[in-house]
């Protein structure tokens, strides 16, 4: 019985990265077999409604102008269109910098103290003028054709959030390559989830909601980009990812950066699935609250169950070959994973460690996570990830 017990430790953690990563997917497959996704015409002629575009941005200096120039020049009717830079109390010239479009129609609004981004997008709800409004970061380029795309999408009347999709991009020389094909991966799954009638979780860097979705105030410790489709669902809407929609995003340039980012942005998914935790039960929510437990709550749960499975597995290595051989291809693994992370090239380390290191980094980061999130450490304020 013990050693049963104890076995079942050990398979936890497989059993839910296969399910999570494998078996959620090609049950997705067989649930949008057959289903096409309606395709939202955008001729020119048509009617297109307002637009409001949300810029938060702390200390952007840098990037602040050339991200501005490139909303400016989005295909979208510039009579329509409303940019709103929200600047979470800066102390560079992130405002100076957007001041000088307002000559262009770019309108900016400073917060009097740092909130955080979630706080500068609740400051907006009472600012924004659009029908639509949409979401971005400073740090990303949206693609000059993808607003249209995005906003015919809510010519659906079910649909009350509609999300870009990400393209990962960055130099031979960044440590963060692993990034790259987790995007695509999920990218995947977000089509497969639309295909299936909707997915539970938006693209932080480019999204856009119906006015009244965005007018519903979110806790500042927690992530819209996540709670904009939860708030949606349970006001009857769904949410869909556009794929013509595009928005490049710059990897994160190394995987302690990247380290981070995951600790914070899976930390306050925690926090909102818990804030959201009604949205979990299937008799109520049915497919949306099984895809919410299949793509979020069992990938979240992998860290923990293999934190779990790791004295298990020395335990049973007493008794089992096969536990030995386990352990010491996890520590092949761990190997190939320290080169990866501290490698010294000039190029981007080959993949045989750069992928281990990832994975790895990844596995370490969602344990962080869920240390910060049962110790209940908020982080609505936080240095932006420079990319």
């Amino acid at each position: 019985m013990i050693d049963t017990v104890v076995i079942g430790l050990v398979v936890l953690p497989a059993a839910f990265g296969l399910y999570a990563y494998v078996g959620y997917p090609l049950l997705l497959y067989l649930a949008a077999r057959g289903r096409r996704a309606r395709a939202e015409r955008s001729a020119e002629g048509e009617h297109w409604p307002t637009v409001s575009i949300v810029l938060p941005a702390y200390n952007e200096a840098r990037a602040i102008g050339a991200t501005i120039e490139n909303l400016l020049a989005l295909d979208y009717p510039e009579d329509r269109l409303q940019i709103l830079v929200v600047s979470d109390a800066s102390t560079d010239d992130t405002d100076a910098i957007a001041q000088s479009f307002s000559d262009r129609g770019v309108e900016l609004y400073r917060l009097p103290e740092r909130g955080g981004k979630t706080a500068a997008e609740n400051a907006s709800r009472f600012l924004v003028r659009g029908e639509i409004v949409v979401n971005t970061d400073a740090s990303v380029r949206v693609d000059r054709h993808a607003l249209k795309p995005l906003v015919a999408a809510f010519r659906d009347p079910s649909v009350g959030i509609a999300s870009g999709r990400d393209v990962s991009v960055g130099d031979q020389e960044d440590r963060n390559v692993g990034e790259t094909r987790y995007v695509n991966y999920e990218m995947m799954i977000r089509d497969l989830e639309t295909a299936a009638g909707g997915i539970v979780g938006a693209s932080g860097c480019f999204f856009a909601s119906r006015k009244d979705l965005h007018g519903t105030m979110v806790p500042q410790a927690l992530s819209r980009d996540f709670a904009a489709p939860l708030v949606a669902r349970e006001q009857g809407y769904r949410t869909v990812s556009v794929p013509a929609a595009v928005c490049y995003v710059p990897r994160t340039p190394s995987l302690g950066s990247e380290y981070r980012r995951k600790v914070r942005t899976m930390a306050r998914g925690l926090d909102t699935l818990y804030f959201k935790r009604s949205l979990l039960n299937p008799f109520r929510y049915g497919a949306f609250a099984f895809k919410l437990l299949s793509h979020k709550l069992a990938r979240w749960l992998v860290p923990p169950a293999a934190v779990l499975a790791l004295p298990a597995l020395v335990a049973l290595a007493v008794t089992y070959d096969w536990a030995r051989w386990v352990i010491a291809a996890l520590t092949a693994v761990v190997v190939l994973a320290l080169a990866g992370l501290t490698w010294r090239g000039r190029a981007a380390p080959p993949r045989i460690v750069a992928i281990p290191a990832y994975v790895v980094s990844s596995v370490a980061a969602g344990v962080h996570a869920w240390v910060k999130a049962v110790m209940r450490e908020r982080s609505p304020i936080w240095e932006p990830t420079r990319r």
